[in-house]
């Protein structure tokens, strides 16, 4: 997500200090002080857990966000976030300073009661936000005001104690003016106009992972001007997609007003707030993959045993490989029943063709998704029970997570992967696919619902039925969208 000088105070100042201090550095000199760059998002990069002796013990978390910041090196990382346990009151100092010797990033807390936590994750981010972001607008026949009133007053407080973290790291830190701070995604969209209230110099970025919902859709959303003033508290907002950041244009522009003294102007870089007097750069930062780490992961030599076990496994058959998480917009379901579709229609393909699905557990704890499992429980039960006989099944469904080996042996072996996505941000598992198809000719299924469908470089996307294209000379050309 390269950020460049037209983007604003907050990404003139990230190109400025990530390639112009090495530009005065005399070889094997090291700055005497890193500027400092704090990322806020929902959760630290680890979790802790106790052990048997009730000590705790810290994991690191997966994911991109996690793996992208790890190739900054410029900056001096405060990572902010929800611990996502409780912790309790007597043990949060000696775990506050534990946290800030965690390694490759220093680790700040923010400490929530289980009601707000509830009420602000599971409730208004996660049965509010995220819905309608991907697309599913709030039920008109089975609201409950007074609940989504509760939830949105967690929101609300669930940001303003991330804020006042970060403000108590300028109080104890050096100056504001050297300080970045760049927010991750719509757990915390009122938290640029928190800080910019409290800390009017500061330079602040946000950042959505998510789709941003056309204006129609947003508009259902309750408090969306409160939401969209808060977003607009930071100096860049970034998207993955141009769509993205264009749905969000048009929601400040109707949501808000155009013109007038709290309305919004649209201009070439961005959107000027008429209220709070100040331009806010937007724009479109498509993420993508070190395709190099995964090339390099199949070289060694226990990848290639988990190869070679995969291949004399599923000697003969098609290799169908999905891997999502467990999430409702990730359109697992769609995939269970196009298979059973295709055996139904093609009996000569049954035995001849196997889907390996890993459904990554998501958010167990909300209602949708517990039922999303269970339903996905019975589709694989009915088609295995249909299709299947006692030595195969044309479905292995793990609910688990998977290594990072095992994932590159699988994308190694898989013919055909496919990422059917109803609505996604970005999805990198299409491109992790092609990364690990440099010696074969695998086909991708991409919806084109998915970013990864229309970011640069990303393998071109249909119509709504036919998804395919060949890999071969796609992937060498090594057009696989690189981290920055």
């Amino acid at each position: 997500m390269a950020l460049q000088p037209t983007h604003g105070a907050f990404g003139a100042q990230m190109l400025t200090e990530e390639r112009g201090k090495r530009d005065t550095l005399r070889p094997g000199e090291e700055p005497e002080q890193k500027p400092r760059l704090i990322v806020a998002a929902n959760r630290l990069p680890v979790t802790p857990k106790r052990d048997a002796n009730g000590e705790w013990r810290f994991q690191r978390s997966s994911g991109g966000l996690v793996s992208a910041f790890l190739g900054v090196k410029s900056f001096e990382i405060i990572w902010v976030g929800w611990l996502g346990v409780d912790v309790p009151d007597d043990e949060q100092a000696a775990m506050t300073q534990r946290l800030r010797e965690q390694q490759p990033f220093a680790c700040v807390p923010v400490y929530l009661d289980d009601t707000t936590a509830d009420n602000y994750y599971n409730g208004f981010s996660n049965n509010v936000l995220w819905p309608l972001l991907h697309y599913i607008p709030p039920s008109m026949i089975d609201s409950q005001p007074q609940i989504a009133e509760t939830q949105w007053q967690a929101y609300q407080a669930a940001n303003q104690s991330f804020a006042d973290v970060i403000i108590s790291l300028q109080a104890s830190g050096r100056a504001a003016e050297t300080d970045l701070v760049w927010i991750q995604d719509y757990h915390l969209m009122l938290l640029p106009k928190y800080l910019r209230e409290r800390q009017p110099g500061l330079g602040i970025g946000w950042f959505m992972h998510t789709p941003f919902a056309t204006s129609e859709m947003y508009r259902t959303l309750p408090h969306r001007a409160e939401i969209l003033r808060g977003v607009l508290g930071a100096d860049l907002v970034g998207f993955h997609i141009y769509d993205y950041a264009r749905h969000f244009h048009l929601a400040c522009l109707r949501v808000l007003g155009m013109a007038g003294a709290e309305g919004v102007t649209e201009g070439s870089d961005g959107i000027f707030d008429h209220a709070a007097r100040r331009s806010v750069a937007v724009d479109a930062f498509p993420i993508g993959i070190d395709p190099d780490r995964f090339e390099a992961c199949l070289e060694e030599a226990s990848v290639k045993d988990k190869i070679i076990d995969l291949q004399r496994r599923f000697d003969g058959k098609k290799v169908l490989l999905g891997i999502d998480r467990l999430d409702y917009v990730k359109g697992i379901p769609h995939k269970l029943k196009a298979l059973e579709l295709f055996l139904q229609q093609y009996p000569q393909w049954r035995g001849k063709v196997v889907l390996l699905q890993i459904a990554i557990p998501s958010r167990p704890e909300v209602a949708g998704f517990q039922k999303l499992r269970a339903n996905v429980h019975k589709l694989v039960s009915r088609i295995n029970g249909t299709f299947g006989t006692l030595e195969d099944v044309p479905i292995h469904y793990l609910d688990q997570s998977m290594t990072f080996e095992e994932l590159c042996a699988l994308y190694f072996r898989a013919d055909v992967m496919f990422v059917t996505s109803l609505r996604d941000g970005m999805n990198l598992v299409a491109f992790e696919f092609i990364a690990c198809q440099a010696k074969r000719n695998g086909v991708l299924v991409l919806s084109e619902f998915a970013g990864a469908a229309q970011a640069r470089s990303a393998v071109p996307a249909h119509d709504f039925g036919e998804h395919t294209c060949d890999l071969g000379s796609y992937r060498r050309r090594r057009s696989v969208p690189a981290l920055c």
